[in-house]
């Protein structure tokens, strides 16, 4: 039934060691509500979906809901148990075997004991998905559902979720996925909750006309308040002048009484004064707008620009009898923004792995330049030592190093109290903004990015994209996020059919163009980047005075335009 009311709550509150993370929180959720939940790291946007989960108590307030209403939970860990997925009802079962393989798990009822103990990030949330979705949930809570899902898994969840017929609360911080699967968005800032009626990019602009208003209207309280606090103060001045008079000795008494009268007549008039501007405060107080948290990012690099560092002949990488990629050939260069696109499982992180020499090659050629010094930022959050405090997991001694660490965690928003708290009672934001750290510390020519936007809340990754776009370096990244994506890159790694494709092309044109046009295309291009660099071999043994020469440089010049028509 649509607009059937769901949820009521009212009054939420909720503190951990003294600190209060919801305040007075009050809202509804009906039937066939798309509810965006929005806020920086640590404001409470878990915290509130335990609550309406109840998984956690409110410390005041109260939850109303439907009778027999049944809420789907997708956590935001990926630590599924795989006995979780099996311990589901028998009745089930079939449908998340056939969830799993709309979202690209093929056969996972057939899956034996030791690839289920393999299974990737993405795998783990598509099961888990699955088994949320299967349950035919009234209220829908995903938090965080589009991490570690490839695009073609974004988008069935997407078209899933429009033809969905009850209540959903995401928690995400994806902006392409918040555009298209929502249209309300509630925003936790210190401890209480905006509305906003619209998707995340409406809603920025709805938020930033609020807060210019409000900034208006608190700038005008404060004239306000400092017109009526001048006025208070001259008839201060006043008073005590008056109380000066009354106790001249030398004065008449009839004197004494005049300026005893005007003192208590001036004194009146400040506690009238001030009364009134207590209560103009207290009835229409504005409370001024909150800062935006200042997060910054540093990078140093060095390198010449265009010179190829990376180059893969033949590369081929085999498990067991199946291989994930076979006789592929490509090159990367440096200053390039590379984004590496394919389908969970298709080898994008086992082929990051071999970059950075912790994978094996099975076959072919995988050259590096001997002087490339490379930063890598891994998925895997869970890797650091849980009892070591943020600025003991980075490893500095000295007292420069330690300054430049603590006044970085700051930028990223993170306080004193928690770089010195253990590791494992930090957020999973938290955490990544740990090892971004550790990337910042370091001058590097290469930085390959490994879902780097997981975990991080929007301020900081809009702020993340800005910094990239001024690093000169070259730049790798496996990412999920559309927009962070597109913004970054304008060339691509393919995994698809067993082989690795470069591209010269951004990602929204590869999802937007006939894969077709995209092969001949690429194609094509292959051919005159091959002719460029043995025309560029030539021109350099020559003199441009030798009669082929001028032939050689009217042939390079047109290859270059051909070149940059092709890539647009």
């Amino acid at each position: 039934m649509t607009n059937q009311k769901l949820m009521k709550v009212r009054e939420i509150e909720k503190s951990f060691n003294l600190r209060k993370v919801l305040t007075n929180i009050s809202f509804e959720i009906k039937n066939g509500d798309r509810i965006g939940l929005v806020g920086y790291n640590g404001t409470g946007k878990t915290t509130l979906a335990y609550i309406l989960s109840g998984k956690l108590s409110p410390d005041k307030g109260t939850i109303e809901k439907l009778k027999g209403l049944r809420i789907g939970y997708l956590s935001q860990s990926i630590d599924y148990e795989v006995n979780d997925f099996y311990q589901a009802d028998s009745t089930l079962q079939g449908e998340m075997y056939h969830l799993a393989s709309e979202l690209g798990l093929k056969k996972a009822n057939e899956w034996q004991e030791d690839r289920l103990q393999h299974l990737s990030g993405g795998e783990k949330l598509k099961l888990a998905l699955s088994k949320v979705w299967a349950s035919k949930p009234g209220l829908l809570i995903l938090d965080e559902p589009t991490n570690h899902l490839d695009f073609k898994g974004i988008e069935w969840l997407i078209s899933e979720l429009k033809s969905f017929n009850s209540a959903v609360l995401i928690i995400s911080h994806d902006r392409h996925f918040l555009d298209k699967a929502v249209s309300q968005i509630f925003e936790i800032e210190d401890g209480k909750m905006h509305f906003y009626k619209a998707n995340y990019s409406d809603y920025q602009l709805e938020k930033k006309r609020r807060v210019e208003s409000q900034q208006h209207q608190y700038s005008i309280q404060q004239k306000k308040k400092e017109e009526i606090e001048l006025q208070m103060d001259l008839l201060t001045s006043w008073s005590e002048k008056a109380h000066r008079n009354s106790t001249k000795q030398d004065r008449d008494r009839g004197y004494k009484e005049y300026h005893r009268a005007k003192a208590k007549n001036r004194d009146k008039q400040i506690k009238s004064k001030m009364k009134r501007l207590q209560q103009e405060l207290e009835k229409n107080k504005i409370e001024k707008p909150t800062d935006e948290a200042g997060v910054r990012f540093q990078f140093e690099s060095k390198g010449k620009r265009g010179k190829r560092i990376i180059e893969a002949k033949k590369l081929t990488k085999v498990f067991g009898y199946e291989p994930l990629f076979h006789d592929s050939q490509f090159y990367i260069s440096q200053g390039e923004r590379i984004g590496l696109i394919g389908e969970n499982g298709c080898g994008k992180t086992t082929f990051i792995k071999m970059i950075i020499g912790q994978e094996p090659l099975t076959s072919g050629e995988l050259w590096k330049s001997e002087s490339l010094k490379i930063a890598y930022l891994s998925q895997d959050v869970d890797d650091l030592s849980p009892n070591q405090t943020a600025l003991e997991a980075l490893g500095f001694t000295d007292r420069e190093s330690i300054f430049r660490a603590r006044t970085m965690f700051a930028n990223l928003g993170m306080k004193e109290a928690l770089i010195t708290k253990p590791m494992g009672t930090l957020s999973l934001g938290e955490r990544t903004r740990v090892k971004l750290v550790d990337i910042l510390m370091g001058e590097y020519d290469v930085l390959i990015l490994d879902e780097p936007t997981n975990h991080l809340d929007l301020p900081s990754r809009e702020q993340l994209e800005k910094t990239l776009d001024e690093f000169t370096g070259t730049i790798l990244t496996v990412s999920h996020d559309y927009y962070f994506l597109n913004k970054l890159c304008d060339k691509l790694l393919v995994f698809e059919d067993g082989n690795i494709k470069r591209l010269e092309i951004k990602p929204e044109e590869y999802f937007n163009k006939n894969p077709d046009t995209i092969s001949n295309d690429n194609e094509t291009l292959l051919i005159i980047e091959n002719r460029i660099a043995i025309i560029l071999g030539e021109l350099s043994l020559i003199d441009q005075k030798h009669p082929k020469y001028q032939e050689l440089d009217l042939e390079f010049n047109l290859l270059l335009k051909k070149k940059r028509k092709l890539i647009g």
